[in-house]
């Protein structure tokens, strides 16, 4: 799905020259306050802090849409996810969240999709929820539950396996769940990447990979923060870890603005492009006044100009009038 933005500047301007300049600077004023959402920004850079939150078998590292996103101005936090468990990874990036001024586009890949669904909870400055090929858990769900709804998942072929199939469970204590989970090197490339990068790389990315734990993926969601907060949802139509239709389904559910891309499961590595141009759409669109109506970018816009034209038609009116009186 390709995102098309309109541009409406030569259709306002001629229209806006009728205006007088007081007035026309009031009401761009009064656009940028509603823009930040009456938020004060410590950054000074006017832009939402865009915080990025890796999921598992991936660190930090792997959002290759840092560079461009600072490029365009955003001041960008890719923070660690500790991938020990839903409820403590998620209290550690809320806690994380809370030194961020002003507001936020948190973004979610994978895992890191859940653990942002619930770290937002209650925080009023995130203001979108962007998941890339993430999970969007609602209350007492749990991501591995959600992996296996509909077909499409490689991390498993026999639903039955105490530790699905792809997996290595490597020992880190005397506990029966006491294991660090690895995709399987041999699987990595399918199960992770689809196949879509050469051999070399996908050979450093499963030897670098961040294990993660059986708690995070069983542990039940505690909260489900795409119910109040706008989102926008990346699906990956080649996504073979979490599953394709379960992300669609998890997109149409949350009501989320969602593109569709040609991609694996770690879309950043393969299409980084479209992965930035959907977290701008969350930034520019991160109203809440605007979120709760349905309204657009493209509304306001359109409404901004017939504000305008009806100024300018009453000011053309005036001038006739006097020109009459004056006769």
């Amino acid at each position: 799905m390709k995102l098309i933005r309109s541009s409406l500047t030569r259709r306002i301007l001629p229209i806006a020259v009728l205006l007088p300049t007081a007035a026309f600077v009031v009401t761009a004023g009064t656009a940028t306050a509603a823009e930040r959402g009456g938020s004060s920004e410590s950054h000074g850079s006017g832009k939402p802090t865009v915080v990025l939150v890796h999921g598992a078998w991936a660190d930090a590292s792997g959002w290759n849409e840092i560079k461009s996103l600072q490029a365009r101005g955003y001041p960008v936090v890719a923070t660690a996810n500790p991938l020990r468990s839903l409820s403590g990874d998620s209290d550690y990036l809320a806690t994380r969240l809370k030194a961020v001024k002003g507001p936020i586009v948190l973004v979610g890949h994978s895992y890191g999709g859940a653990v942002i669904t619930n770290a937002a909870a209650g925080n009023p400055n995130v203001k979108s929820l962007v998941y890339i090929a993430g999970f969007a858990p609602d209350k007492g769900e749990d991501t591995l539950k959600l992996a296996a709804k509909f077909p499409g998942s490689r991390l498993s072929d026999d639903p039955d396996a105490p530790v699905p199939t792809s997996l290595d469970a490597v020992p880190i204590g005397s506990g029966p769940t006491d294991v660090d989970l690895y995709i399987k090197p041999d699987k990595f490339s399918d199960v992770f990447l689809s196949n879509r990068l050469d051999k070399s790389r996908a050979r450093v990315l499963a030897a670098s990979q961040r294990p993660v734990t059986p708690v995070a993926g069983g542990e039940p969601s505690k909260a489900a923060a795409w119910k109040t907060i706008p989102s926008w949802y990346l699906v990956a139509t080649d996504d073979r870890t979490i599953g394709t239709e379960n992300l669609r389904y998890m997109a149409k559910r949350a009501g989320s603005t969602t593109v569709e891309v040609d991609a694996p499961h770690a879309v950043m590595e393969t299409a980084p492009g479209a992965v930035t141009d959907l977290i701008l759409q969350a930034a520019h669109d991160s109203r809440p006044s605007l979120a709760k109506t349905g309204t657009t970018t493209r509304t306001v816009a359109l409404g901004s100009a017939s504000a305008l034209a009806v100024a300018g038609g009453a000011a053309l009116m005036l001038r006739a009038r006097r020109s009459g009186s004056d006769a």
